[in-house]
């Protein structure tokens, strides 16, 4: 649909804009409540319908009740021929909220579609929050390909209101019910109050493995995806902060609007890292760096045949304890312990000798907490302060935890 005559480009007001995509699900007339809701909180509502959801609710309603052009098809001009309708969406919203997101959406947000405009938005997204409401059968919620698609959002950062559990739309009672429009309007404020509240900080952020050559084919690591620091980094920038990741070699994206410094080993991480410590209000050293490498380095392929009795080891630089040495006042330092035994005890010896304010201990034994999965199970530490554990949290979850303790350490 195009605009109405003197509909505004920009923003109306400092009050949230929200893109409010709708898909196609019975209980997409609470997506109606849903907005009427906000616009009575004083925010302004952008409706985006798919093809689906207008089987189910009509487009007129939407703007009768946001006072907005409701966009059903990529090819609307809702801010007149001269804009990018897609483009423009994702540079208003300080927000984007899909509710209900049935099985379906999930799936194409999931492979990254770009075939109608909710899908377009989301592709064109940068920094922005975006909350995702399911609505489907509680078979459909439960199936290994939704929980799939559901990690893969979780990991560009995308926020999951966990369905209701109630009478469905078959008959059937479980979850999948779409949750109710008061509550996902309290999930918007609560998303949108931590907006901005990092601007101003110098965040510096270590992620992933280090590898240390043996020769030049083969190489001592560990299985440190990089997950839980991009994770970091990502919130981090997401709420203002300016960011720097220094990387390990891993499969991961560069975060949106953060500096990435490509490192391979040890060595490379702790110049990369000293170099620019003393210019960070935070570090947050969440990369797995080998402890050890080897003495000597092959110049060439050691070959079976010629045999290895031994590979002589010697120990890397222990970057967090310089770190912590040279730690100047105003400075917050964050480390990770990932643990197999004594989780607490080794946590706070590491609390204490690297000279931290927090840290985060895991135990990489626990199902869905160890290296290379998208959930994480944490427990933080403070000096003085007794342990503080989480329960089993997407990694991006655990970030904004992370995020939130950081600053209330810096408020104390």
């Amino acid at each position: 649909m195009t605009a109405p005559p003197n509909h505004p480009t920009t923003r109306q007001s400092d009050n949230p804009t929200i893109v409010l995509g709708v898909g196609g699900s019975i209980s997409a007339y609470k997506a109606a409540d849903l907005c009427s809701k906000l616009v009575q909180d004083g925010a302004t509502v952008y409706p985006i319908l798919t093809r689906a959801a207008l089987k189910f609710v009509g487009a007129p309603t939407f703007w009768g009740l946001a006072g907005q052009p409701v966009s059903t098809d990529t090819f609307d001009e809702p801010f007149g021929p001269q804009e990018i309708a897609h483009l423009r969406y994702a540079e208003l919203a300080d927000i984007f909220v899909v509710a209900p997101a049935s099985a379906d959406v999930l799936s194409r947000l999931a492979a990254g579609a770009g075939d109608d405009m909710l899908s377009c938005v989301l592709l064109a997204r940068t920094i922005q929050p975006v909350l995702i409401c399911p609505a489907m059968n509680t078979d459909m919620w439960n199936h290994p390909a939704t929980q799939r698609n559901r990690k893969i959002l979780e990991g560009y950062g995308y926020t999951f209101l966990e369905p209701g559990v109630g009478r469905l739309a078959e008959g059937v009672v479980g979850p999948g019910r779409l949750p109710e429009p008061a509550e996902i309007v309290t999930a918007i404020r609560g998303t949108l109050a931590h907006r901005g509240d990092l601007a101003g900080l110098q965040v510096l952020v270590t992620a992933g493995p280090t590898r240390e050559p043996i020769d030049p084919v083969r190489f001592l690591s560990n299985r440190s995806s990089g997950k839980m620091g991009y994770a970091v980094a990502a919130v981090a920038a997401e709420r203002g902060a300016k960011v720097t990741l220094i990387s390990g070699p891993v499969a991961l994206s560069a975060p949106p609007n953060v500096d990435v410094v490509r490192v391979e080993t040890a060595e490379q991480m702790a110049d990369a890292v000293l170099s620019r410590s003393n210019n960070y209000d935070v570090i947050v050293q969440a990369a797995a760096v080998a402890d050890f490498r080897p003495v000597q380095v092959a110049d060439q392929k050691l070959k079976k045949r010629n045999g290895v009795s031994a590979i002589e080891l010697k120990e890397t630089l222990d970057i967090a304890a310089v770190v912590g040495k040279h730690k100047h006042p105003g400075q917050t330092l964050v480390g990770f312990a990932a643990e197999t035994n004594d989780l607490l005890v080794n946590a706070e010896a590491k609390l204490a000798s690297k000279n931290l304010d927090l840290i985060v201990a895991n135990d990489v034994t626990e199902p869905g907490a160890g290296f290379e999965t998208d959930t994480n199970r944490v427990t933080f530490l403070r000096p003085s302060l007794g342990p503080e554990n989480l329960p089993l949290l997407s990694k991006t979850d655990v970030a904004r935890e992370l995020w939130n303790r950081v600053l209330a350490i810096r408020r104390a």
